[in-house]
This record gives structure tokens, sequence and C-alpha cells, in this order.
């Protein structure tokens, strides 16, 4: 079976709409998943935008620690019990929209679920998505991905 992502709010390669844009309605969107590999403890889910101006992108959102029994999230719904959101590098946990300097072209939002070894990482709130990365490399059974694009053409 094949670990995938899906979401109600878009398909791979869309646009992402204004319900996820930092400057519309800054909400989570609704992701799906299904296939998890034997093992899987716990999922984490990352928003990562790899074109922001920054030399080495720009977290959107961390989260760990969801249960293995959880396989969706409501569009901006409550995580469940235990789950943790990192420090986004808007400089606070939580998901922050998408949003690109105006007129730097378009830019990509991967958002990726990873099925993982252990029912928890030691991770906190004050923890970066570096941090939650180093964490999940060590720790992966597998993953899985959608993108989605936005630009901020300045109007």
């Amino acid at each position: 079976m094949t670990f995938t992502l899906t979401s109600a709010d878009f398909r791979d390669g869309d646009s992402l709409p204004d319900a996820q844009v930092m400057a519309g309605g800054n909400t989570a969107p609704q992701l799906s998943w299904s296939g998890a590999p034997e093992g899987t403890k716990s999922f984490a889910i990352t928003c990562y935008d790899p074109d922001a101006p920054t030399g080495s992108g720009f977290w959107h959102w961390t989260v760990a620690n969801i249960p293995a029994d959880v396989t969706t999230l409501a569009a901006g719904a409550a995580l469940p019990a235990g789950a943790i959101e990192g420090r986004t590098d808007f400089g606070a946990p939580g998901y922050g929209g998408a949003a690109p300097p105006a007129g730097h072209g378009p830019h990509r939002y991967i958002f990726t679920v990873f099925a993982v070894d252990t029912d928890r990482l030691d991770l906190t709130a004050d923890n970066s998505g570096a941090v939650f990365g180093f964490n999940l490399h060590f720790h992966t059974l597998a993953r899985a991905s959608i993108t989605a694009t936005y630009e901020n053409t300045g109007e």
C-alpha cells in the first residue's frame, strides 16, 4: 500500500485557496492520509516554502506527536490531544499561511505527513522547523507530500 496525503481544500499542483493565505483566512488546510507503513506509532506534519528569499526556505507549520489512530485533520481544527505545534519562521507556534513578498513570483508550499516510529518526539512549541526536521530524520518510516503554489502579485 502506498502512503498518500490529500486535501479537500486543494489538489497537488493547485494554487492555495485564500483560506490558507496569511492575508486571507490564515487557516490550516484539511489534510487526510492513508497507507502508513507497519510500525507507525505517530504522525508529524510540516509545511515548507523552499522558494522564500532566505537562503534556507521558510517553515509555515510543524506538528508532531499526532496519535497513530488519527488520519485526518479538518481545516483549522484543533489538534488531537498530545500533538504539538512548533515555532514557525513567523516566530510563533501554529499554522502561518502563505505570505511571499509581492512580485517575488510563485512560491511552492510543500505539505508533508511523516509516519513516525515512536509515539512521541521530544519536541516543544519553542522548537524550530530545523529541530523538527532533525528529529524526524531519525524517526521517519515513510512520508507523503502534496504541493500547492501561491503568488503575491501585490494587487
